[in-house]
């Protein structure tokens, strides 16, 4: 495979995941100031930026260090939030599970949902790609938005206090979710998973230390992979 072609798979990637910037940009400053106000040092909150790479999971789980919850129940909750990335994991192996191990490792390290959203459109419009070019199509869509997540936690971080928390940076989470979940409502066994976990959650919204979240997660699952068993 030419280097050429590899430039240009990664660049188209660049090029698909650079919108998301808009919404990882505010979404990491507000993690940098939240972490400062809850009285996490620059190097804290990078570290979990770095390791974590998951806005929703880090924010319950600040959130709930906040609440001086049990150390066992910010690892469950964080591990549920974060569950979705399994099944993402496992959607993305016909188009990648013949890496490298190597690669492979950074695919699953990479793996969030705009990185997850944008290549598996691509896989399945394009899925006789050879994997060298899936990966570094990937690869691209990561770059920017990953460099973003970084950049703007240490932006947020730095400033800190400075930064109002109530200027409505807030936004990019659930427009975030709103953009990627939608047109992935493709059948009736999502939509009844969609649903079933937005009323869970709100139903059981008053539970402590985010325990609601947790249920709806796993209610949703069931009735979704029930709904499809029937259907099929």
């Amino acid at each position: 495979m030419s280097t050429s072609t590899i430039k240009s798979v990664f660049w188209k990637g660049c090029r698909d995941g650079a919108p998301f910037i808009l919404v990882a940009a505010p979404f990491s400053l507000l993690f940098g100031v939240v972490g400062t106000e809850a009285g996490l040092n620059i190097a804290e909150i990078m570290g979990f930026s770095v390791l974590v790479i998951a806005g929703a999971a880090q924010f319950a789980a600040l959130h709930l260090m906040i609440q001086d919850a049990p150390t066992l129940v910010i690892l469950a909750t964080s591990l549920a939030v974060n569950l979705r990335m399994a099944m993402y994991s496992a959607s993305l192996v016909p188009h990648l599970g013949q890496a490298s191990l190597r690669r492979r490792a950074l695919v699953a390290y990479f793996n969030f949902d705009q990185s997850y959203a944008m290549a598996i459109i691509e896989y399945e419009r394009n899925p006789e790609r050879p994997v060298t070019e899936k990966f570094f199509y990937f690869l691209g869509v990561v770059t920017p938005v990953a460099g973003a997540w970084y950049a703007f936690s240490l932006i947020g971080a730095v400033l800190g206090e400075s930064i109002p928390t109530d200027i409505g940076l807030d936004f990019a989470l659930p427009i975030t979710f709103l953009a990627l979940i939608g047109p992935m409502l493709k059948s009736v066994a999502h939509l009844a998973a969609a649903l079933t976990s937005v009323i869970v959650a709100l139903a059981l919204g008053g539970l402590p230390y985010g325990a609601g979240l947790l249920i709806a997660g796993l209610a949703a699952m069931v009735v979704g992979a029930e709904t499809e068993r029937r259907m099929t």
